[in-house]
């Protein structure tokens, strides 16, 4: 099996993950999973795809994850691994599909406006 690349996306996140065949090492950005995600709640997060298709330990992914937070690359790099998973056996989608694992989410920061404190907070009031 040759090296399948695919890219997902969240937020201000984006994340390359190149999956091949192997063990079930993770790495991200040249480090560790485990170092790169420390809280549990993210490597699960990541590891969602893999497991509800039972799947996991048969491949070694590597990620390249830049912009956004810590949680916004973790559900990048959950999506790319959903798409992955699709292209070896397009049996996949019919699990991952009703989970929402294959939908790029499209919520981004709303832009702050003029005028206004942030995006939507007004000033505090003030009578006189």
């Amino acid at each position: 099996m040759e090296v399948i690349n695919t890219s997902g996306r969240r937020k201000t996140s984006v994340a390359r993950i190149y999956l091949s065949q192997g063990e079930g090492k993770i790495t991200v950005n040249k480090r560790e999973f485990a170092d790169y995600f420390p809280s549990e709640v993210l490597q699960i997060k990541v590891q969602q795809p893999l497991e509800l298709t039972n799947e996991s330990g048969k491949y070694d992914i590597n990620v390249n994850v830049q912009g956004g937070g810590i949680n916004g690359q973790a559900e990048a790099v959950r999506l790319a691994i959903s798409k992955a998973l699709c292209e070896i056996d397009a049996e996949h989608r019919l699990t991952l599909k009703p989970e929402g694992f294959l939908t790029r989410d499209p919520r981004m920061v709303e832009r702050k406006k003029p005028g206004r404190r942030k995006a939507r907070r007004r000033f505090q009031f003030s009578k006189r």
